[in-house]
């Protein structure tokens, strides 16, 4: 999705954001789209600007396409050299921005990496959608394309999460703190429709809690929450606000917090996690308050991405066999055209299908 740069840009990322008819679909949307931003622009850009004046991701984003562009010429000689490009949704560079800048760079094989480690329709789904269209619009139909849709239960990935966990238990004073601190996985919660559409990513996040755990051993407790519930509407839960003020009620003073679906640094972590949830949290008696570091440039993690890529290159595969299944509620037209423009690129797929 990316974030705003600076305050200037929130406008504009919520009203793109909430004119994204792939995520919702409302009557007279363009007008709904331009009063919520209109209304929720002020409060959002005072969270923004208490985590700096804007959103990091641009640059944890860059830091990272550039290490794995590194490791990739070293890892995968024989696709060198690499080059990233940054699409962003909802502001600057944008997806069209993105393929303009390859159409004139020639490029004629290309691979879409999702940073998003567990799908979700509202996040890379959408995104696909709207790459599909500028693959169209711009003419880019014969470039090799193939997608890394998800990669929830990557073993690099998951080294990645548990490192950031155990720097953290080892805070602690004393081994009793350590083994008995709760850990808090937050992932960004869903609307309930989204949820009972069949969207994957509540699995997908479970999936990655469940790998992260094995490899720590199991040794502390720990739930999955969910955060960044807005409106009226029921979202999937528990809130992770609701469960850190259940358990200092409950008597828990440790409590790790860790960011499960965001591999990067931006308004959830440094505002939500941070500012808000943990200074409430310490206020209600959970002294052993932690917040585990997000992945950003963390050569784990950064060496994660680039063996991701390599290992997809050396597959050979256009896609997941996952990414070809629908929601099975799903309504939204643009998903189909989306799949069928990749399927029929896809020499796995029988002739007939």
């Amino acid at each position: 999705m990316g974030g705003p740069k600076t305050l200037d840009d929130v406008h504009d990322f919520l009203l793109n954001l909430f004119t994204d008819r792939d995520i919702m679909q409302l009557p007279f949307q363009a007008n709904i789209a331009k009063w919520i931003a209109k209304r929720r622009s002020p409060s959002i850009r005072e969270q923004y600007a208490a985590i700096g004046g804007g959103s990091p991701i641009l640059y944890w984003t860059q830091k990272q396409g550039e290490a794995m562009e590194k490791l990739l010429d070293t890892m995968s000689p024989e696709t060198a050299p690499h080059k990233h490009y940054i699409a962003f949704r909802y502001v600057q560079p944008s997806t069209q921005a993105a393929l303009e800048e390859m159409k004139a760079d020639g490029v004629e094989r290309a691979v879409v990496f999702t940073q998003y480690p567990q799908y979700s329709c509202s996040t890379t789904g959408s995104s696909m959608n709207e790459l599909h269209r500028g693959i169209v619009s711009n003419g880019m139909e014969n470039v090799e394309w193939s997608i890394i849709d998800r990669w929830p239960t990557h073993p690099g990935f998951v080294d990645a999460m548990a490192s950031k966990i155990e720097a953290k238990l080892n805070e602690y004073t004393t081994p009793a703190q350590r083994d008995d601190a709760v850990i808090l996985f937050s992932a960004h919660s869903l609307p309930m429709d989204v949820v009972n559409r069949g969207d994957p990513y509540p699995a997908e996040v479970a999936a990655s809690v469940d790998r992260i755990m094995d490899r720590l051993g199991r040794k502390n407790p720990y739930r999955l929450v969910w955060q960044s519930q807005v409106g009226p509407k029921a979202w999937l839960g528990p809130q992770t606000q609701k469960a850190l003020e259940q358990y200092a009620h409950a008597g828990n003073k440790d409590i790790v917090v860790v960011p499960i679906a965001f591999t990067s640094d931006h308004i959830e972590t440094l505002y939500e996690l941070d500012h808000e949830y943990g200074q409430e949290a310490i206020a209600n008696g959970i002294t052993g308050f932690k917040r585990a570091e997000a992945l950003n440039d963390d050569p784990i993690f950064t060496k994660a991405m680039a063996t991701i890529v390599k290992e997809h290159l050396d597959k050979g595969t256009l896609v997941s066999p996952q990414w070809y299944l629908r929601c099975p509620g799903c309504t939204f037209d643009s998903c189909g055209t989306t799949r069928d423009f990749f399927k029929e690129r896809d020499t796995r797929q029988d002739a007939s299908s």
